[in-house]
C-alpha cells in the first residue's frame, strides 16, 4: 500500500512528535553523520536534520578517494596526514565493501625542480613564482608518507621508475616523462552509500537516535531551534542542550539563521567530470594518475566503474552563487588529460556526468586555495535567548578523517553534557562492512551461505553493491513476487529499488538516481531509466501520475548531460 512519503514522512513525524533531545545536529553530510553515529553509540539522545537528501553537497561531490594527503606534507600538516593515513588504513578493514586499495602513479617531468622553492611557498602561503615539483621533492615526500604508514601494513611502500620502465607500464603516457612514482592510497567506490551506512548504524543503535531529511533549521527562538518540514511547511520548536552546526560550506549561513553571525568558512569549489572513454580507461592501466598540472594544481585521472573520473579544480566560491561544473572547468580537464596522455583525444560527447561541490575550508584571507589547511576545528558559542544552549560549529573536515572527526566532536559534546564515553569507534566495522568477505575464496563461501532464491551472479553484484547488507536486500527481493530486472537498466531490479524506497529516506527520484544507485554516475540515467525507476518506486512512495511526471522532469533537469547541481545557492528565510 502507498504510504505517502514512506520513511521520510515517518522520520519527520518522529522529530515533530517529540521535539526535544540532548543534542541536535544540523547537517547530513559525512561529518554530521559520523558525529551522529558516535553519539548514538554512546546512548545519547540525539537528533539530526538535513534540509535535503542525505550526503548531498561536498559529501557527494568528492574525488572518491580515501587518502592520507601526501600533498599536505608540503603545507606542513603533519598531524592531519598522520591521522588521515591511520584512518585510511582503518577504513580498508572496517569499510572494505566500499574502500579498496588504490594504486596511484605520479608522472614526473623534472628531477630537481621545486626542491628549494617548495619550503618558500609554504612560508609564503603559496605566494610567489610556481616551480614544478621534481623527482627529488616527490621522493622525499613519499618517503615521509611511507613512514606514517609504518607498522600498519595496510598498503605497500612507494616505488620509483625511470622513463623506460614507466613507458613500458603505461605506453600512452607523455613520452617527455622522466620518472613515475607509484604509491598506494584507497578508493571510495560509493561515497553516498557509505554515508548511508554510517546513518543506518546510528539509527540501529536505538530509538534515542532520530534523523530526518527534508527538514531544515530556519531560526532560533528563545534557545529553541525552529524546524520546518520542507515537504509540507509545518514547523515545530525543537529543544536541545547542545546544537552542532555541521552544515559544511553553509556553516556561516546556518549561524546567521540561528542568530549567531559568523565568518568561519571560506570554501573552494571542486568540480569533476566522468568520461565514457574506453581508450583513456585502458591507458590508465587500472591505476589513478595523480599529478601536477601546468598551473601547479594537483589533479587526477581515475578509472572507476568502467568510466574515467577527471578532476579537480580549487576555485574560490561565493555560497550565494550556483555550484556547477562550468565549461571553463571542462576545458581545463581536457587540457590536463592532454598533458599526460597527449595522443588520446577527448571531446564533450564523451562526458556522461559532471558534478561540483564546495569544500568547507576555513576562512583564509589571501592564502592561495591550494595552501589552505584541510584540517578541522570546533568553534564554541551559544544560542541567543539566555537559555544556555551551547552551539558548536564545525569548520573544515574531509572524507578520509570522518570517523576521527566524529569522535573528537562527540568528545566535546559529551563533555558539555557531563556524560562519559561508553565505547569507541576505531576498528568498528561500518554497515555492510561487518563480516564482509575479503578475497575471492571468502566471497564464494559467503555466496554459498547466503544465496538462496536469488541467482548467484545477481547475488555477487548485490554483495559488491551493498556489502553484507545485501542479505536484507535479497530477502526483500525474494518476498517481492513482482521482482524483475529493469528493462532499461537490468543490473538493478524492481524489488531491489522498492526495498531502497521503503528503507532509505527517499523523497525525490534524483535521490535514487544520484545517491542510492550508480545510474547517474555511469551515464545511464536517461529518460527511459528515469521513467521506469519512477514507476517502480511510485507505489511505495505514494506518487500519482502527476507526481511521477514532476519527479521525472526534476531528475532530468538535475542530470543534464552529466551536469549535476549537487548544491543550490539558496537558504531558508523566515
Amino acid at each position: 500500500m502507498p504510504d505517502d512519503g514512506g520513511a521520510v514522512a515517518a522520520a519527520a513525524s518522529a522529530l515533530f512528535e517529540r521535539p526535544h533531545a540532548d543534542v541536535l545536529i544540523i547537517g547530513g553530510g559525512i561529518n554530521g553523520l559520523a558525529t551522529f553515529r558516535d553519539l548514538a553509540l554512546q546512548g545519547v539522545d540525539v537528533a539530526l536534520v538535513e534540509r535535503r537528501d542525505i550526503a548531498v553537497g561536498a559529501t557527494a561531490a568528492s574525488s572518491h578517494m580515501i587518502h592520507g594527503g601526501v600533498r599536505y606534507l608540503e603545507n606542513g600538516e603533519f598531524r592531519l596526514v598522520h591521522e588521515a593515513v591511520t584512518e585510511r588504513n582503518d577504513l580498508l578493514r572496517t569499510a572494505a565493501h566500499y574502500v579498496r586499495p588504490l594504486r596511484t602513479t605520479i608522472p614526473i617531468f623534472t628531477t630537481f625542480s621545486g626542491l628549494f622553492s617548495a619550503p618558500l611557498r609554504f612560508l609564503r602561503h603559496g605566494a610567489g613564482r610556481r616551480t614544478e615539483r621534481g623527482a627529488l621533492l616527490i621522493k622525499l615526500g613519499l618517503t615521509i608518507y611511507d613512514a606514517f604508514s609504518r607498522g600498519r601494513g595496510r598498503v605497500p611502500r612507494h616505488t620509483f621508475r625511470g622513463r623506460r620502465r614507466s613507458l613500458r607500464a603505461l605506453p600512452r603516457l607523455n613520452p617527455r616523462v622522466e620518472y613515475t612514482a607509484t604509491y598506494w592510497d584507497a578508493s571510495l567506490r560509493d561515497p553516498e552509500r557509505l554515508a548511508l551506512d554510517v546513518l543506518t548504524d546510528a539509527l540501529e543503535a536505538g530509538p534515542h537516535a532520530r534523523a530526518a531529511t527534508y527538514v531544515e533549521a530556519v531560526e532560533s527562538r528563545a534557545g529553541r531551534i525552529v524546524l520546518r518540514d520542507v515537504r509540507d511547511g509545518r514547523e515545530c520548536e525543537f529543544a536541545a542542550s547542545v546544537v552542532v552546526n555541521a552544515s559544511g560550506p553553509w556553516t556561516d549561513l546556518t549561524n546567521v539563521g540561528l542568530g549567531v553571525p559568523s565568518r568561519l568558512v571560506g570554501g573552494t569549489k571542486g568540480s569533476h567530470i566522468v568520461l565514457d572513454h574506453p581508450e583513456l580507461l585502458e591507458a590508465t592501466g587500472g591505476r589513478e594518475l595523480f599529478f601536477e598540472h601546468r598551473d601547479g594544481r594537483v589533479v587526477l585521472i581515475y578509472p572507476l566503474k568502467g568510466r574515467v573520473l577527471v578532476g579537480t579544480t580549487d576555485i574560490e566560491h561565493d555560497m550565494r552563487e550556483p555550484i556547477v561544473c562550468t565549461d571553463e572547468e571542462v576545458a581545463y580537464f581536457f587540457d590536463l588529460i592532454g598533458h599526460v596522455f597527449p595522443g588520446i583525444p577527448v571531446d564533450a560527447g564523451q562526458i556522461v556526468h559532471r558534478f561540483a561541490g564546495v569544500r568547507p575550508l576555513p576562512g583564509h584571507g589571501d592564502v592561495a586555495p591550494g595552501y589552505v589547511s584541510r584540517d578541522y576545528r570546533i568553534e564554541r558559542g551559544a544560542l541567543p535567548g539566555g537559555a544556555g544552549v551551547v552551539l558548536l560549529s564545525l569548520v573544515g573536515g574531509k572524507w578520509t578523517t570522518f570517523r576521527a572527526l566524529g569522535e573528537r566532536l562527540s568528545n566535546v559534546v559529551l563533555a558539555e553534557l557531563g556524560v562519559a564515553r561508553r565505547t569507541g569507534t576505531r576498528g568498528l566495522a561500518i554497515g555492510g562492512g561487518r563480516g564482509f568477505p575479503r578475497g575471492q575464496r571468502a566471497r564464494e563461501r559467503w555466496l554459498d551461505m547466503h544465496t538462496h532464491g536469488v541467482d548467484r551472479a545477481r547475488a555477487r553484484v548485490l554483495l559488491e553493491r551493498y556489502g553484507t547488507r545485501a542479505v536484507a536486500v535479497m530477502a526483500r527481493m525474494r518476498d517481492d513476487a513482482d521482482d524483475r530486472p529493469l528493462t532499461s537498466a537490468p543490473t538493478y531490479s524492481t524489488g531491489e529499488l522498492r526495498h531502497l524506497a521503503r528503507t532509505e529516506l527517499i523523497w525525490h527520484l534524483d535521490d535514487v538516481l544520484l545517491r542510492r544507485t550508480s545510474l547517474a554516475f555511469t551515464g545511464q540515467a536517461n529518460e527511459a531509466v528515469a521513467r521506469e525507476v519512477a514507476d517502480v518506486v511510485a507505489g511505495v512512495l505514494g506518487w500519482d501520475t502527476r507526481r511521477i511526471e514532476d519527479e521525472v522532469r526534476r531528475a532530468l533537469e538535475m542530470i543534464d548531460p552529466g551536469q549535476v547541481r549537487t548544491e543550490e545557492a539558496t537558504w531558508p528565510t523566515t
